[in-house]
């Protein structure tokens, strides 16, 4: 009988050991600000989960250019759980220290675009900086070449950088300098910005209403491109300064060059498809290159077109591929609820055989005590109605007032369930079978649980405390509605202004202005 229990047993484990699923490998993106360039990485990387041999699960969090809140993101994405933390640092020296903390538990870290001040990370992923700003440093000189014998002297090159802070700014300085200095057929100029448009339309401004307009002005970015055209077009010297970028996007750096507002731009790679597969590489134990330069080129009036064309043919399959991606996640939930319940049927039948035969067990065993049973009955009859043990009963009988009332186990659950949610919550692609393991539950026991205290269930329960997490934010900081989505947990901010309007009959820019009225 006992083997014939434990063969039994061994074939449930077996059945439940094959219905386990594939490893997912969790990679956490610490996003150092949001803009159209970085959240094209973002989509990129959401769209690759799929795409390699192993699956991986994406989380992002934004830090909005803040070195701090980027401190905190990073330890509570560690904290949460993750294989492998992709960072694009908001500045390079405050982030070693959190850097250090990560790699300390043992957990590999990518850099992409950006690096810290430190040495011990795993790779390095992002554009050739160096490289850009020598492309970008050689066509300057060769329309200053030109502007030179148009104008009959020496034509001023003004770069206007990123913060100095970040090393994609210093090494774009370095590779456009490299081209500048030592030229004497031009004047080289060189300011520092902060990477937004407005700091750079003042320092433009600057210049001009100082009497030194320059004839280039090359800006880190595309955005700051947009910073100096607008100083340009102020002072009535439209057409007349030849204004350079980065980042070569469609919508963005592309049409600049295509309406005539800047001269040429540097397509700067993104490429999240091959962040995801680096770190697929780095976790499954393949070789790969420590160093990763990514290539880009120059967009100018002659190639605009097409590049342009290729381009927007290319962030459209991305769309397209994160739509893919968000119905192969629903697909695969309900595959995954059909295959464990299979798992789940066999597994109750092989214990209901082994319940069967412990019932015949004891049913046998039974038998052969009733008669003891019969003979105890008897005796404690005689116990209870005999007079001088009655006391002794009624001292078993009586309850014992003094004993302390016992925690509210609903009360623990609601605030165990609580901080699971809080602690995932940035997480865009959060499951209830995550929670449910958190909580050490079935995604079945979980949902009848929420269920039964609150009236929800545990997917309403989550947006509900998403949206009431948005709703505070929106109104206690100057987040962009964008930046609020991805904290709170949503892939897209069309899709949370959706939820939102529905949960508070008001979009959120409308809730934020009406607060701003108050």
């Amino acid at each position: 009988m006992k083997k014939t229990i434990i063969t039994i047993l061994t074939v449930a484990f077996l059945l439940t050991a094959c219905s386990q699923q594939e490893k997912v490998y969790r990679i956490a993106f610490s996003q150092c600000s949001s803009g159209q360039w970085r959240e094209k990485v973002n989509r990129e990387m959401l769209a690759s989960q799929h795409l390699y041999d192993h699956n991986a699960r994406v989380s992002i969090a934004i830090a909005g250019d803040d070195p701090a809140l980027q401190i905190r993101q990073i330890d509570s994405l560690v904290d949460a759980g993750t294989d492998l933390l992709v960072v694009a640092p908001a500045e390079s020296a405050p982030i070693a220290p959190a850097i250090a903390r990560v790699r300390a538990k043992g957990i590999p870290v990518v850099f992409f675009d950006r690096k810290a001040e430190t040495q011990d990370y795993t790779a390095f992923i992002g554009g050739d900086n160096e490289e850009a700003g020598r492309s970008v440093g050689s066509y300057a000189a060769t329309l200053a070449q030109e502007t030179g014998a148009r104008l009959k002297r020496k034509p001023m090159v003004l770069e206007v950088t990123g913060s100095l802070t970040t090393s994609p700014a210093q090494e774009r300085h370095c590779g456009f300098a490299s081209m500048m200095e030592g030229n004497d057929a031009l004047d080289y100029v060189m300011m520092e910005g902060d990477w937004t448009s407005e700091k750079t339309c003042q320092l433009v401004k600057d210049q001009i209403a100082q009497g030194r307009c320059p004839d280039i002005v090359f800006c880190h970015n595309d955005g700051m491109a947009t910073g100096a055209y607008q100083a340009v077009a102020d002072a009535g010297m439209e057409g007349k300064v030849q204004i350079l970028g980065i980042d070569g996007l469609p919508g963005e750096g592309l049409e600049y060059v295509r309406q005539g507002h800047q001269r040429a731009t540097y397509v700067y790679p993104t490429h999240g498809d091959r962040i995801v597969k680096l770190a697929l590489d780095i976790l499954t134990g393949k070789d790969y290159e420590r160093d990763n330069k990514l290539q880009g080129m120059m967009v100018t009036p002659e190639n605009v077109e097409l590049i342009t064309l290729n381009s927007t043919e290319l962030m459209e399959q991305q769309t397209d591929l994160v739509t893919i991606h968000d119905k192969l996640e629903n697909y695969f939930g309900l595959y995954n609820v059909q295959h464990k319940m299979l798992i789940g049927s066999f597994v109750c039948i092989a214990l209901l055989i082994v319940a069967a035969l412990m019932a015949l067990r004891a049913y046998i065993q039974t038998r052969k005590t009733i008669r003891q049973r019969q003979t105890m009955n008897e005796e404690q009859t005689l116990f209870y109605t005999d007079a001088s043990h009655q006391k002794l009963h009624q001292l078993f009988d009586n309850p014992q007032d003094d004993l302390p009332e016992p925690n509210s186990q609903d009360m623990l659950f609601a605030q165990q369930l609580n901080e699971a949610i809080r602690r995932n919550m940035s997480n865009p692609n959060l499951k209830m079978d995550d929670l449910g393991d958190e909580m050490g539950l079935s995604r079945v026991q979980l949902y009848r649980k929420v269920k039964a205290l609150t009236g929800q269930s545990p997917v309403e329960l989550l947006r509900q405390i998403r949206l009431q997490r948005a709703y505070a934010l929106l109104g206690s900081t100057t987040k962009t509605v964008a930046e609020i989505a991805f904290e709170v947990g949503f892939n897209t901010p069309g899709y949370f202004s959706k939820c939102f309007r529905e949960q508070y009959g008001k979009l959120p820019m409308d809730l934020r202005a009406s607060s701003s009225d108050k």
